[in-house]
């Protein structure tokens, strides 16, 4: 086959297996950055036009402008372009660069308040078009006991996807470029006879043979997505270029089809690589085009939209979307699968400017290549960009291709998707267990009834039987409200085209969360170690602490309190486990907040740690603010300490630490960075967000958005720009421990 021309042949070849063909195909590369090429005067005249877009879309509050007449969908918009004759890489979700489609299939409510949010109304096609179709929103709400609507109100479980579309499913793009989108059609049309054919056709089977003709469906749209953009994508890629758009145009046809909160590109580099290094071979294609094609490519992926609700904006500040991208890693036999592309992707950031999407992220190992580490920690310095996990950690229970969903969430490509979950409010629970079942805030009884903990110090024996006891209920609850979040989502906004490049034989995880986890810690070890009284209010209710002696706090390499969080996190996965996970999906955990940490806050009353009734949560498994006092090294190694074994859907660590700190110069920065992620991942820690700025920029920034326009920071699991957040968020970034020693 001429699009296969010169590539080594294997198991790829007779089945679909893309990993194989990487394997075989992709140029390992040791060197350091320095054939890197900037950016073509072509990428500059484009990325202009784009800047003015941005200026454009910030003057109108965020949202430059919304289609309201038509339903997004692969096939609802005629083609857009930045600039037509000047775009190597077509494709936009509307006909337009940064106009937001609607997508009201999750939820028909939020599609409106969302509109209207910024200044338009649906039009009354869409509207009578909904008004008798039920959304994924309403069939949740109408199966939800009164106890998941409750705990909802109440946030105990917050940003639960119930009323947007969950995200989280990384279709293989990849597939369309090696394979062409009609062999994989005719697979799928095969795997449908042979699920027709079973004895006995059960409520499971039935299931899958209505997912498999939903995917068809789509999959044939997209043929005609690309044949407006006058592609045939029906055949194999036959170059560079080809396989960068013939992947793109599927990833284009998930988001117009799916305004998922994290619907992510997945692992492409390496593959894209194959494609490159042969058409250099061939004398096709140079550095500099090579580069260009990289550039054009991220610029679109910067351009991605989706209609969010101001309260969906509270939850995930900064408007982000997650287009996260993975680089390198090793492969299972211990070899580099970093390319000159891995280096390309990264390049973009300075060609293109500093930015939040696409998510870029680093599989850390121990076995890469010096040059790709410190090319790595010279542009995490430059532009604080993008994040790191630890591929020697996560190749162990996914294999060696396995990408990002979301913020750190890893999935096998194209062989395991997610059910989503958002988060549960452990601090809250410890305090509904202190208040035998109630809400503190509202006094509601929530849970199952219990002892209401007297005004005498807290017995910390006691504290934690009770809290178990609550947490074990929680879990319960956690599990079966998502079982009820996700068979609506399949029911009524199904992902047609993201689930079509996935094997039949799909395995399924369910995603949970939790925030707080540092103030329960810190509460527990303050329980344990100092003397806490709580103080009630006129209703009975437990809303203050009186705490008197000192204690340790989590982020300062101390086992007394480390050990605290570390045992909580492992006792709730377990019970989440003890229930079972719709479709027969796999329980994981995740320790991740986004930018929520601020919303669990203001929800979360006084705590026994000292932290004040609506202060924020730090994100994810970070120390709260300013408590990790012992210097860089200990916060990073108590963050460590937590166990990524039932801990699969992430462990979220942001990290700053001041220039000077790092070193005197760039060259001693770079070092003392790698070493440092070296030295971190090195004890199985999962994820690394890193910032290295002072916090008197950020101060700045905050006082005259100006000074920086384009300044870009790791927040939790994502980036974002730091102009887009609210002030409210803002202050709680810069609130952040800044390290200052090491």
């Amino acid at each position: 086959m001429e699009a296969w021309r010169s590539f080594k042949e294997g198991v790829w070849c007779d089945e679909i297996n893309v990993s194989n063909f990487i394997k075989l195909n992709y140029t390992a590369y040791d060197g350091d950055s320095s054939f890197l090429e900037g950016a073509t005067d072509r990428t500059n005249d484009v990325l202009a036009k784009v800047k003015e877009l941005l200026i454009k879309e910030n003057e109108k509050g965020g949202v430059l402008d919304v289609d309201t007449d038509k339903v997004l969908s692969i096939l609802s918009h005629a083609p857009g372009y930045i600039d037509k004759e000047k775009d190597i890489i077509v494709g936009l979700q509307t006909d337009e660069p940064l106009k937001r489609g609607v997508s009201p299939f999750a939820g028909y409510r939020n599609a409106v308040q969302a509109c209207r949010a910024y200044g338009y109304e649906i039009s009354d096609k869409i509207k009578d078009e909904f008004t008798y179709r039920t959304t994924h929103n309403t069939g949740v709400f109408r199966a939800y006991t009164d106890t998941m609507k409750k705990a909802r109100h109440a946030g105990i479980l917050t940003g639960l996807p119930d009323a947007y579309a969950r995200g989280r499913i990384i279709g293989d793009y990849r597939r369309i470029a090696l394979y062409g989108m009609d062999y994989l059609i005719e697979q799928k049309k095969l795997d449908k006879k042979k699920v027709g054919e079973a004895d006995v056709l059960n409520e499971e089977t039935i299931h899958l043979l209505e997912d498999l003709s939903k995917q068809l469906d789509f999959m044939s749209q997209l043929k005609g997505l690309a044949l407006d953009y006058g592609y045939d994508i029906s055949k194999p890629a036959t170059n560079a270029k080809e396989a960068i758009q013939w992947l793109y145009f599927g990833y284009l046809g998930a988001i117009k089809e799916q305004n998922g909160a994290a619907n992510s590109i997945g692992r492409i580099a390496e593959f894209i690589d194959c494609y490159i290094e042969r058409d250099i071979a061939e004398g096709v294609l140079d550095e500099k085009g090579a580069q260009e094609l990289i550039d054009d490519l991220v610029l679109k992926l910067r351009l991605v939209r989706h209609l969010r609700t101001p309260e969906y904006n509270d939850l995930f500040a900064g408007d982000p979307v997650w287009v996260t991208l993975a680089l390198a890693g090793v492969t299972g036999e211990g070899k580099s699968m970093c390319s000159k592309t891995s280096f390309r992707v990264l390049q973009t950031l300075y060609n293109l400017g500093p930015s939040a999407e696409p998510n870029i992220t680093v599989l850390w190992s121990e076995h890469l290549p010096q040059g790709f580490k410190d090319f790595c920690a010279q542009v995490s310095i430059d532009t604080d960009s993008i994040q790191y996990e630890n591929d020697d950690v996560m190749r162990r229970m996914y294999g060696d291709d396995y990408a990002i969903a979301c913020c750190v969430s890893a999935m096998k490509m194209g062989k395991q998707m997610q059910f989503f979950g958002a988060r549960c409010n452990l601090a809250k629970v410890l305090l509904m267990a202190l208040n035998g079942g109630k809400d503190e805030i509202g006094a509601d009884q929530i849970a199952p009834e219990g002892e209401v903990f007297e005004e005498t110090v807290l017995d910390y024996d006691k504290v934690m039987a009770a809290y178990k006891k609550y947490l074990s209920w929680m879990a319960k609850l956690y599990v079966n409200t998502m079982n009820v979040i996700h068979y609506m989502h399949d029911k009524y906004a199904y992902e047609r085209l993201m689930m079509s490049l996935h094997d039949t034989d799909v395995e399924r995880l369910m995603a949970f969360g939790v925030s707080g986890m540092s103030v329960a810690t810190d509460s527990l070890s303050a329980i344990k170690y100092a003397k806490v009284t709580p103080i009630k209010d006129e209703r009975g209710i437990i809303t203050e602490f009186n705490v008197e002696g000192e204690f340790p706090k989590y982020g300062n390499d101390d086992d007394r309190v480390d050990l605290i969080g570390k045992e909580l996190i492992e006792y709730f996965y377990k019970e989440l486990c003890k229930t079972p996970a719709y479709r027969g999906a796999k329980h994981t955990l995740s320790i991740l907040t986004i930018t929520s940490n601020v919303m669990y806050g203001k929800k979360t009353g006084s705590t026994p740690d000292g932290r004040k009734a609506g202060e924020p949560f730090a994100p994810g498994a970070n120390p709260m603010h300013g408590r990790d006092a012992e210097g860089a090294l200990a916060s990073l190694n108590s963050v460590a300490k937590l166990d990524y074994a039932c801990c699969q859907d992430g462990i979220s660590n942001t990290f700053s630490i001041t220039p000077d700190t790092l070193g005197k110069d760039k060259e001693q920065q770079v070092e003392h960075l790698t070493t440092m992620l070296d030295g971190y991942f090195a004890q199985d820690a999962h994820h690394l967000n890193v910032n290295v700025l002072n916090r008197e920029k950020l101060i700045e920034a905050m006082n005259d958005p100006t000074l920086y326009p384009s300044l870009t920071i790791r927040v939790s699991g994502y980036a974002v720009n730091f102009n887009k957040l609210t002030r409210e968020k803002q202050e709680e970034v810069i609130a952040r421990t800044f390290h200052t020693a090491m």
